[in-house]
């Protein structure tokens, strides 16, 4: 019956034998469906023997027939292909667990199948497929021994959707670019709501993830699953209307050859992926479906390599006071930090971070005292780096001295000895092999020395807070700081906060470094202070670093200092309520028995909710939401059994609990 069906199958796009495939394939395609049956994926080689699948869900076409295929130094998996065989269809079940993410316990199912498929010179690949009910995952494998050189050239993977569809992308800079050459860092504004085949404001393409909407379906874009052995990709425009291509990092994203501070020399320079026995590539991911099914799916994680070995007793998710947001450099000073260090105290958080220059400015031995002072509290304290050797001009310190094993052993086990909970790395130079690598040896040296860890000036995490659990957070988005550089950053974050939620926060952690209720120096603040409250339950980060200072704190009322000193760590379930990106969103997250539930409009026009809170069960609990003005709040009581209906001006937003 399958040679009949490779005879039939271009009569079947005429009788509907294969409904769903656009074009006519040369093979007919195997058809892999999720557990519900809900989505089905198809691969098949092409008329002109280039490898391709598609994915329907509920018998709509979401991705058309769209590209496949690695081309390596001593082998070409682009075109000349066939099929030799597949295997059977098996289920994969996982169940673990996260400390920081949307969920606590999560459990994954998919059914799996693998191809392989061999060139002209029968060279053979290995294409592993999956589909969850939640999406589609698939990744290359090349350990054919008779491939010497299995150094990574090219790969065609695209994302064919209807040319009708719309998409939430953020722009990739350009590399090299930026202040003090800091590009690309993925802190740009978001082309929201774009008809697909819009070109990238910075003609660079687009970072992951990326958001569509196609008909009935909305679809995430992304990768997870990176071991260091592979560079990061992003996507730009393919050869077809609708068509999006994963591409390479730009050349300058590579470790440059440089001396450290002993003369220790970067070994690894490659930009791209290389392999000597078996070349692996990450698990390109699909999250499709409804929109409350990709805002609850864990996709990200759930294709991330599991836990590596490692200590786990230092790992503390908590909340952080911070100066820097606000006040900036000069006020890193032995003085301020213990004043922030009170401040973290007295709102019962659990860290203070000391940014840049605190070794010029406060010294080691300073350090070391207020590490002291803050145990006494009960705070653990956070300390900055520089990441960079010469792959940028930063002037920032301390700078150089994490480039190399060596260095990083070194500095870790004196920061361990000082008693320092954890670091934040800064101004990393791009998504280049030799990059992605560099991070993944902090966060295992980091770990070795019981040190948490957050990425700034960095790429997107793809799931590694799963696989290095002491990864706490990774900025990678442009958060709350460059609000108070500028108007033009100030102006649209409403907006750009409601993509994000949909976006870059769907499955990584992601550290905006949130709200403020007093003035911004220099600058109009643009949102309510319910707004402002209300990302503090919205956004997902191992470690929220608030950006308020101590003076804008003592303008909120006692309900809201409350609220933010019993704000969970950490978080078991989540439940997306209502919304839509870039204009407005409702969430509800579980911690233990009580559930919190926050909201946020974005948009120019007042907003309505009424919201039905019956999924909580039966519970009593708090309302807070702007007051008459822009800056106040007002509280009320409320239970689970009366919907709640809740007036929202333009920037504004709420929270709820219920116990």
């Amino acid at each position: 019956m399958k040679t009949l069906g490779k005879v039939l199958v271009c009569i079947g796009l005429v009788t509907g034998f294969v409904a769903g495939i656009v074009g006519c394939s040369k093979t007919a395609p195997e058809t892999l469906t999720s557990p519900d049956k809900q989505i089905a994926v198809k691969v098949f080689v092409t008329e002109k023997n280039t490898l391709a699948y598609s994915v329907d869900r509920a018998a709509q076409p979401v991705i058309l027939e769209s590209p496949l295929g690695l081309q390596l130094a001593d082998a070409d998996f682009t075109h000349a292909l066939k099929i030799d065989a597949q295997s059977s269809i098996s289920p994969v079940a996982d169940a673990y667990k996260m400390r920081v993410g949307k969920k606590s316990d999560i459990s994954y199912n998919a059914n799996e199948q693998t191809y392989s498929i061999s060139n002209a010179q029968q060279q053979k690949l290995t294409l592993t497929l999956r589909a969850s009910n939640d999406g589609v995952a698939f990744r290359y494998s090349v350990n054919d021994p008779a491939i010497a050189n299995k150094q990574f050239i090219n790969e065609i993977t695209g994302f064919h959707l209807a040319s009708t569809a719309r998409a939430w992308l953020q722009p990739m800079s350009v590399a090299q670019t930026g202040w003090s050459n800091t590009n690309p860092s993925y802190e740009e504004h978001y082309q929201i709501d774009v008809p697909v085949g819009t070109e990238s404001t910075l003609k660079q393409g687009w970072v992951f993830p990326a958001l569509f909407n196609s008909g009935d379906n909305w679809v995430v874009i992304s990768e997870t699953g990176m071991d260091g052995s592979w560079h990061g990709s992003h996507l730009q425009l393919g050869a077809r209307a609708g068509e999006y291509q994963v591409v390479l990092p730009q050349t300058p994203e590579v470790f440059i050859s440089t001396t450290g501070e002993k003369g220790a020399l970067l070994a690894n320079t490659n930009k791209n992926a290389n392999a000597q026995q078996q070349l692996q590539s990450p698990w390109r991911i699909i999250a499709l479906g409804s929109l409350p099914t990709i805002m609850e799916s864990t996709l990200g994680t759930d294709l991330a390599a599991p836990a590596v070995a490692v200590d786990t007793s230092f790992i503390k998710p908590g909340h952080s006071s911070w100066s820097w947001a606000i006040l900036k450099d000069d006020f890193t000073t032995f003085d301020v930090q213990k004043k922030f260090i009170d401040y973290a105290a007295d709102m019962h958080w659990d860290y203070t971070l000391i940014d840049a220059d605190w070794d010029k400015k406060i010294g080691y031995e300073k350090l070391k005292e207020l590490v002291g002072y803050a145990a006494q509290k009960n705070i653990g304290i956070l300390a900055w780096y520089n990441s960079s050797g010469d792959w940028n001009q930063t002037p920032y310190s301390p700078k150089s001295k994490l480039i190399t094993g060596e260095l990083r052993s070194a500095e870790f086990a004196r920061l361990q000895e000082i008693g320092i909970k954890g670091v934040k790395v800064d101004f990393f130079g791009g998504d280049g092999q030799s990059f992605m690598q560099y991070y993944i040896d902090i966060l295992n040296d980091a770990a070795a020395h019981k040190l948490l860890v957050n990425f700034h000036g960095a790429t997107l995490p793809r799931g590694w807070q799963r696989t290095y659990p002491n990864l706490m957070t990774m900025e990678s988005i442009k958060g709350f700081e460059f609000t108070t550089f500028t108007q033009a950053d100030q102006d649209p974050v409403a907006q750009h906060v409601a993509t994000a939620l949909f976006a870059r926060n769907l499955f990584d952690p992601m550290d905006f470094t949130p709200m403020a209720f007093g003035d911004i120096p220099n600058i109009k603040r643009v949102t309510e202070n319910s707004f402002e409250l209300a990302e503090s339950v919205l956004m997902i980060s191992g470690i929220q670093h608030f950006a308020e200072i101590p003076e804008g704190m003592a303008t909120a009322p006692e309900y809201v200092k409350t609220f933010l000193r019993e704000l969970p760590r950490e978080w078991n379930e989540v439940k997306f309520i209502d919304g839509y990106p870039g204009k407005f969103a409702v969430i509800a997250r579980k911690a233990g028995d009580a559930w919190y539930v926050a909201g946020i409009n974005a948009e120019k026009e007042h907003k309505t909710l009424t919201l039905d809170l019956s999924f909580v069960g039966d519970k009593k609990g708090l309302l807070i939401a702007s007051g008459e003005t822009e800056r106040s709040f007002v509280q009320q009581e409320i239970n689970s059994k009366t919907p709640q209906t809740i007036n929202l001006r333009p920037s504004a937003g709420f929270v709820m609990v219920l116990k």
